[in-house]
């Protein structure tokens, strides 16, 4: 029961932080001016407007029985209640109304309905509260005559009401303005933190980051800063290490081949050879996997001419692009450039066509690249894109390098905070999907 009523709530509320901060400070003071102003209407109020009506309609009724008791001072009465009063009263033989002007819904209406029936009797009075601006129009039936009255409205409604709801509504609006202000000041680093550790996780090197907001805040801030250069300098570290150590292994590789080319004995040179250029391909695909890890400005790039430059660097014409529309994201360029060549190469060496078909949705960007190759076994999807991982059987993807081409290309695009799936194409080969957020 407690659980899914906790669900409930978990959907109702408000997802982020500012909105749930607001009802914490806002639901208070609205709850607490609902609860005076019920109590101000129903005990106050209320009563107060009973109050006067009871002592207007009693003097109705005794307007009423003067006339029909004393009607020789009738004149000096009722010029006594319009220059004391204010009241209009008129005494007639027209017809008595049958429909009622009454507000069903009005507690004006309702409280002088109730009056006038406990003084008049049932069909005996009729009144009108809206005809008139300052007035209210009060019939009574007399045996052959229509007595008219034309009362101040003052005399049946508390004017004090629309001040006090003024009074009670007009402060709780300024406080909850002021706590929007506040709200918005505390939570704006907040959303600046979140915005910085997104980049982050994309790949962006965020070196003007600077903590601010309140001191947890900004420990939390300082400290994801601290965090961030320790990650940068351990890629930058790893980076240049794995770039030393493949240029520093050229050289002697370079002397051998040297070496092995003034070897008279050509059977022997051919097959060291062979060894010497799969080492040096080696160290090639390393030193392309380490930049991969080397920095790059973020920049608005449009998919779409991108993918049109790798076709036209290609020049291959079993490359088919379909939906080719200009599309905007932000991105590293060169990163991506070598992310689809990968992808592309791949394709083009392991089938006859490839076909590329972009989609573009409402916060995301597929890219579905298909080949009519052999493909692969869907018990090695994951395993592709692991570092060194190479297939020896079916479609050897990493049959020239170390297996370092897939690897590359998942970190590219998990730090661009895509994602990347392999599957079964329509021309049996291998299906490559590419999800990029716009």
């Amino acid at each position: 029961m407690f659980s899914g009523l906790n669900r409930l709530i978990k959907i109702i509320l408000p997802k982020r932080l500012f909105y749930r901060a607001l009802i914490i400070v806002a639901a208070p003071t609205i709850i607490l001016q609902l609860i005076v102003t019920i109590v101000f209407f129903d005990s106050i109020w209320i009563k107060a407007n009973k109050n006067i009506t009871r002592s207007l309609v009693s003097q109705l009724k005794t307007i009423q029985d003067i006339y029909l008791n004393d009607r020789e001072n009738l004149d000096f009465f009722t010029d006594s209640y319009k220059n004391n009063f204010n009241f209009e009263i008129d005494i007639n033989k027209n017809s008595f109304p049958v429909l009622t002007g009454e507000r069903k819904f009005s507690p004006m209406d309702r409280s002088l309905r109730r009056e006038l029936k406990s003084a008049f009797g049932m069909n005996n009075y009729w009144f009108n509260t809206t005809k008139f601006k300052k007035a209210v129009e009060i019939k009574i039936k007399l045996e052959n005559e229509t007595m008219e009255f034309l009362i101040p409205k003052e005399m049946i409604s508390a004017s004090s009401v629309r001040l006090f709801v003024l009074w009670t509504t007009l402060p709780s609006i300024v406080l909850i303005l002021i706590a929007l202000i506040f709200l918005k000041n505390q939570t704006k680093p907040l959303v600046k933190l979140a915005k910085a550790a997104e980049r982050f996780g994309k790949g962006d090197y965020v070196n003007n980051f600077r903590p601010s907001g309140a001191a947890e805040i900004r420990k939390a801030a300082y400290e994801f800063d601290r965090m961030a250069k320790r990650i940068n300098r351990h890629l930058n570290q790893r980076s240049e290490m794995l770039s030393g150590i493949s240029h520093d292994l050229r050289t002697p590789l370079t002397r051998l081949k040297l070496q092995l080319a003034m070897i008279e004995q050509k059977n022997i040179s051919e097959k060291m050879s062979k060894d010497i250029d799969e080492m040096e391909n080696m160290l090639n695909d390393y030193l392309q996997f380490a930049k991969t890890q080397t920095q790059e400005t973020t920049s608005k790039i449009d998919l779409s001419h991108l993918i049109n430059q790798i076709k036209k660097d290609l020049n291959n014409e079993n490359l088919n692009i379909s939906n080719l529309n200009k599309i905007i994201i932000n991105g590293r360029l060169f990163a991506l450039k070598r992310c689809f060549e990968n992808i592309f190469q791949n394709g083009l060496t392991y089938g006859k066509k490839v076909y590329v078909d972009i989609q573009k949705g409402s916060n995301i960007i597929t890219v579905n690249i298909a080949d009519d190759g052999p493909g692969i076994s869907e018990e090695h999807y994951k395993n592709v894109f692991k570092p060194f991982f190479r297939l020896d059987k079916s479609r050897n993807l990493n049959q020239s390098g170390v297996g370092l081409g897939l690897a590359i290309v998942e970190d590219i695009i998990n730090s661009h905070g895509g994602n990347i799936q392999l599957g079964k194409s329509k021309y049996n080969g291998l299906l490559v999907k590419v999800s990029l957020p716009i």
